[in-house]
């Protein structure tokens, strides 16, 4: 038995019914001559995502001075 203090945050999927509803609030928001626009859009946009998600991060490392040259250079700072 379930705890009735207990939210159930189960996911689930889409039917085609649910997604014909979608679909026909989307036809009546926007109209049919908007849609192509709007799916065009989204498909550039995600094309845009997954093309940024690819590229090689650009970080810059600037590897550490070894001890020696750390003295000298707090020894130039002083100065």
């Amino acid at each position: 038995m379930k705890n009735p203090g207990t939210i159930n945050l189960e996911v689930t999927m889409f039917s085609l019914q649910d997604s014909l509803v979608i679909l026909a609030i989307v036809l009546v928001l926007f109209g049919g001559k908007r849609l192509p626009e709007i799916a065009s859009g989204m498909g550039k946009a995600i094309k845009g995502f997954k093309k940024e998600l690819n590229k090689p991060d650009e970080i810059e490392i600037i590897p550490e001075k070894d001890d020696a040259s750390k003295k000298d250079s707090e020894k130039q700072n002083a100065k």
